[in-house]
């Protein structure tokens, strides 16, 4: 096949394959195929690794610090043209592209996404943009993820997926008219890079901990207006560790008051209960309705630190007031009260005349 058989042919499939790549890894402008001095091979490898301390509670929003490292490495190369002694363009334009190819290992723009197969384990955070990272390159600042762990999810180690998206330097070419000796310099040059687009995937993990966790199931108690009332209520320790010498500690708020704030429940071992009772006070303006009260328990843990759970809920309710007799309607009964009492005497009296 001739030089223009050649060049048409690379010309069809350069169309062809420009139409089905994304827009951002199509083949520039001033790509020619027939000046390309040589073939490098290599590309990036980002390693991702998270920073810090990788252990959680449950019920926690944590932001995680990712860091990236390019360890990408030129794997070979070749020469795609022949270059004689003395075609001095030629020359110029192939050393220049050498400097050029050496980029192939490069990541530009680099976007981030961090998901979750478990719901248990929720991203908050969306792509993030990760800048250009070269060979052998740290990221200057860490990619930040925000992601949210139900208060339910079991203790263990939960996978997260962070796919990396970017492009690299796939081809350069080069193009010139005429060699200046006094300058060393090529006229009208022309650099024709190819990007292509390139996706990897890590798996960062984090781990949720074995710990106490404290969970209300069951409230009892009548709260009246004006009234209030003794509140019991019931903590169970769900969590996989003991809570030693466990207090409980109130916060009331409008209409509640309470000068009994605090309860002891004791030692509480995984799957135990214990009962806080709290004698409340509820304002006589409160309006018959339910509501929610906060706590937190003071504890020591297995390892003998003192510890301080997550805000507890208490749903609770205060009852319609209690009916009583109108004035009036007290007056009458004592009223007749009273007549009836003076019937009686007198009927008495007169049996006695």
């Amino acid at each position: 096949m001739n030089k223009n058989g050649l060049l048409a042919t690379v010309t069809t499939l350069l169309i062809l394959f420009s139409a089905v790549l994304p827009v951002q890894a199509a083949f520039p402008k001033n790509f020619d195929i027939s000046e390309n001095y040589y073939n490098v091979y290599g590309s990036p490898d980002i390693n991702a690794t998270l920073i810090g301390d990788n252990e959680y509670s449950r019920g926690d929003t944590v932001t995680l610090n990712i860091e990236m490292m390019n360890k990408g490495t030129i794997t070979g190369f070749e020469a795609d043209k022949d270059v004689e002694f003395g075609e001095a363009v030629d020359l110029v334009l192939q050393q220049t592209e050498m400097q050029y190819e050496s980029q192939v290992t490069t990541a530009v723009g680099i976007l981030a996404t961090l998901t979750s197969d478990d719901p248990n384990i929720k991203v908050k955070s969306g792509a993030q943009q990760a800048g250009t990272l070269k060979q052998g390159k740290q990221s200057s600042s860490p990619t930040k993820f925000t992601i949210e762990i139900n208060k339910n999810a079991s203790a263990g180690t939960y996978p997260l997926t962070l796919k990396l998206a970017y492009q690299y330097q796939n081809n350069v070419q080069l193009g010139g008219d005429e060699y200046d000796p006094t300058t060393g310099i090529v006229t009208n040059k022309d650099v024709g890079i190819w990007y292509e687009n390139k996706t990897q995937t890590q798996t960062i993990y984090i781990k949720v901990k074995e710990e106490p966790y404290f969970e209300v199931t069951n409230v009892t108690g009548d709260l009246y207006p004006d009234e209030g009332g003794m509140l019991r209520v019931t903590y169970k320790n769900t969590g996989e560790e003991p809570a030693k010498d466990a207090t409980v500690r109130l916060s009331a708020a409008d209409p509640f008051s309470t000068t009994d704030d605090q309860a002891y429940l004791g030692t509480l071992n995984p799957g135990e209960e214990a009962v806080a009772v709290f004698d409340m006070d509820v304002d006589e303006t409160a309006t018959p309705k339910p509501y929610s009260l906060s706590s937190e328990i003071l504890y020591e843990d297995s390892e003998g630190h003192d510890q301080v759970s997550d805000t507890v809920k208490i749903n609770t309710e205060v009852l319609e007031a209690k009916e009583s007799l109108p004035g009036y309607e007290i007056g009458a009964g004592v009223a007749m009260i009273l007549a009836a009492c003076f019937v009686v005497m007198r009927k008495k009296k007169q049996m006695q005349e």
